[in-house]
């Protein structure tokens, strides 16, 4: 239900206000909106009008921002923006929509990416947006429809879908294995280890499930698996990896197992998405399709079978 007439300016109204506060200048937003001074600022004292609130002090031939109207400029330019946006992206695909998606960036890059082509063929009217969010955020503040999550299933104000676990494996190079008497999980303790600034305890629960009291583990710290994964083939140390992001590297031989222990991590990948926009039909598409791949991911190593003696 839209908020009463009062309090909906209408759009030339707010891209005077918007042009003035941005520019600092009645004769700048004038230029820009190629309108007339007067003519701005007839349109902001009608705005200021309709809401009650002065927006600018004028002090001779200048303006400047009231509280009330810095608070309020920046609240108009981010709807103006959206709006535009929203415009935009409709312009460049009328019959289909367009998904604007926040993910993980190695889980974007090494999983998602290659599977969009098959999306975007069986959905031919809708286009994909990516942009990177490494933590939740508040849907209702970013022109984001939905957000690949790692994590409890926890996002204030969304809906999670459920896609899929994972599987870790303490990975390094096959050089430093060899330089590094590794046979035990407890034996890690002695080497270097790679950490995610986004799981900084995931090694101690690693530990954990492994049965090695581990406190206070320190090591390099990164901020992207891709790195990581890259630091350890490097033979930097041992870094612990999802299988499904280094399968390639294994069957290369890359990285090879620091431990042969794989360990499933109490999180999992999540679909989280604003209730009110649960049923947008891009979305929809995208959330069956997604869910249907994620079931087919395989957990664990794929090895190679063993040669028949």
């Amino acid at each position: 239900m839209l908020p009463a007439r009062r309090f909906l300016p209408s759009l030339s109204l707010l891209a005077a206000f918007e042009a003035a506060a941005r520019t600092g200048s009645i004769t700048a937003a004038a230029r820009e909106l190629d309108l007339t001074q007067s003519a701005v600022s007839r349109q902001i004292k009608a705005l200021e009008n309709q809401i009650g609130v002065d927006l600018f002090v004028r002090e001779r031939q200048t303006i400047r921002l009231t509280v009330a109207g810095e608070s309020y400029a920046h609240e108009i330019r981010e709807a103006l923006r959206r709006i535009s946006s929203a415009s935009l992206n409709l312009r460049a695909n009328p019959r289909g929509g367009t998904l604007n998606l926040a993910i993980l960036p190695t889980f974007g890059a090494r999983w998602l990416a290659p599977r969009l082509g098959r999306f975007l063929d069986a959905n031919p009217g809708i286009t994909i947006n990516l942009v990177t969010r490494l933590s939740p955020f508040d849907f209702r503040l970013d022109a984001i429809d939905a957000a690949i999550h790692f994590g409890q299933p926890v996002w204030p104000g969304a809906e999670l879908t459920l896609l899929m676990k994972e599987t870790t494996i303490p990975a390094c190079s096959p050089a430093f294995k060899a330089a590094h008497k590794i046979e035990e999980p407890a034996d890690l303790l002695n080497v270097p280890l790679l950490h995610l600034t986004t799981r900084p305890d995931a090694w101690e629960k690693w530990f954990a499930r492994s049965g090695v009291h581990a406190e206070g583990v320190h090591g390099m710290l990164f901020d992207q698996f891709a790195t990581a994964s890259q630091a350890a083939m490097g033979g930097l140390g041992v870094a612990l990896l999802p299988v499904f992001l280094i399968r390639e590297e294994l069957r290369r031989g890359e990285l090879v197992p620091a431990i042969d222990k794989e360990v499933e991590s109490s999180e999992r990948y999540y679909l989280a998405y604003s209730r009110e926009r649960a049923n947008y039909p891009p979305l929809v598409a995208f959330r069956n399709w997604i869910v249907e791949e994620a079931e087919r991911e395989p957990q664990g190593q794929v090895r190679e079978p063993s040669p028949a003696l």
